[in-house]
């Protein structure tokens, strides 16, 4: 081991979905109780029964990722159920609790068709709105349009069922600007004389209406992307958090039952300070760098004054060495494991005072890469 160290960390598999898992239902750090399963038998060494927890935390980890898209949908349909001011029923959205993978899985199944349908009748609505507001425009209007009085139109019981059918494919959550270029082109429609000029209206209605929708998908995509942006930024502070409670966690443990232990001065901002009630001149500076690296120093409090103090620092190393090693065995029977990338032996350099450069990784580091011991 040594006074100053990098390691890398890996997450178990059971702690990543433990943890996905406690957001989606809103619990705290004992909820999953699979995902608690599967961490205990990976501390007692249980490979198959490990396996097998494993499996059903992923299970129950799929199903409620089902139900969360579920209820996106019926949130979004329910936004644009309001905006146009329809009368059309919406499946109440599912809050997990208890529910079993099956029983998760079994909701989903049936709330799809009615979300389907849901949206095929907002759709047929909002086709329904357009198409009135083109056929009952005032004869006034439709004559200042055209220089006269209207032209004969060809088929015109067929022209508003028509519009209304071809209508019904626009996405009914298309923007502002996508249904006014469709509503433009559809008020064509009301203006024509033959049968021929209202195919031609239709023609570009069927186009605009594919734009308009190919326009939907996008943003539709868009809010998807930025769904899994936040998911994953929520997901990524959930496992930093774990790593650095964990951590702060295995010393103060550590420091109950050897001797008098660490204390946790500060934690903040992924780092910690790590003290000893018989270490009054030294301080161990630890921070965690997301879920994947942490990296620890040890300091002085003040500067090292004789042999006699330089005795006691590589003392103090070997002690925080003999500490670290055992808290990354109880961290690994967490979930937690790490590798170490970097290290530098006690007594290899006068330990630094307080606040001046970190002992791991900096330029003093690097000039002392020459004498490290490989990992």
């Amino acid at each position: 081991m040594s006074s100053g160290v990098e390691a890398d960390i890996v997450l178990d598999a059971a702690v990543v979905l433990t943890l996905g898992m406690n957001r989606v239902l809103g619990r705290g750090g004992d909820a999953a109780g699979r995902g608690l399963q599967a961490l205990a038998a990976l501390a007692a060494g249980r490979a198959e029964a490990r396996e097998a927890a494993l499996a059903e935390v992923r299970t129950q980890e799929r199903a409620l990722r089902e139900v969360v898209e579920r209820n996106a949908r019926i949130a979004a349909l329910a936004e644009t159920r309001a905006k146009l001011g329809a009368e059309v029923a919406l499946p109440p959205p599912l809050r997990p609790a208890d529910e079993s993978a099956p029983e998760l899985t079994a909701w989903c199944a049936a709330t799809d068709p009615l979300l389907d349908e849901a949206e095929r009748r907002l759709s047929e609505h909002l086709a329904a709105q357009v198409t009135a507001q083109v056929f009952t425009a005032p004869a006034e209007g439709l004559r200042a349009d055209t220089g006269g009085a209207p032209p004969p139109r060809r088929s015109a019981d067929d022209a508003p069922r028509t519009l209304e059918r071809i209508m019904a494919r626009l996405l009914p959550d298309a923007g502002e600007d996508e249904r006014r270029a469709v509503a433009e082109a559809a008020r064509l429609l009301a203006a024509v004389g033959t049968g021929e000029e209202a195919e031609g209206v239709l023609h570009e209605v069927r186009l605009r209406i594919r734009e308009a929708n190919r326009r939907t998908e996008e943003a539709r995509e868009r809010a998807r992307r930025r769904a899994a942006e936040r998911e994953a930024a929520e997901q990524a502070e959930a496992e930093r958090r774990y790593v650095l409670d964990s951590i702060t966690a295995a010393f103060e443990d550590m420091g109950y039952e050897v001797q008098q232990g660490f204390e946790t001065l500060t934690a903040g901002a992924g780092s910690v300070v790590l003290t000893r009630g018989a270490w009054p001149d030294h301080s161990v500076r630890m921070r965690v760098d997301g879920a994947a690296r942490v990296e620890a120093a040890m300091v002085r409090e003040r500067p090292a004054e004789s042999e006699d103090d330089r005795r006691v620092d590589v003392e103090r190393e070997r002690e925080w060495c003999a500490a670290f090693e055992a808290a990354r065995a109880r961290l690994a029977g967490g979930g937690i494991r790490s590798e170490v990338s970097w290290r530098l032996e006690p007594g290899v350099r006068e330990l630094p005072v307080g606040g001046e450069s970190r002992q791991t990784g900096g330029r003093s580091g690097q000039r002392e890469r020459r004498r490290e011991r490989p990992t």
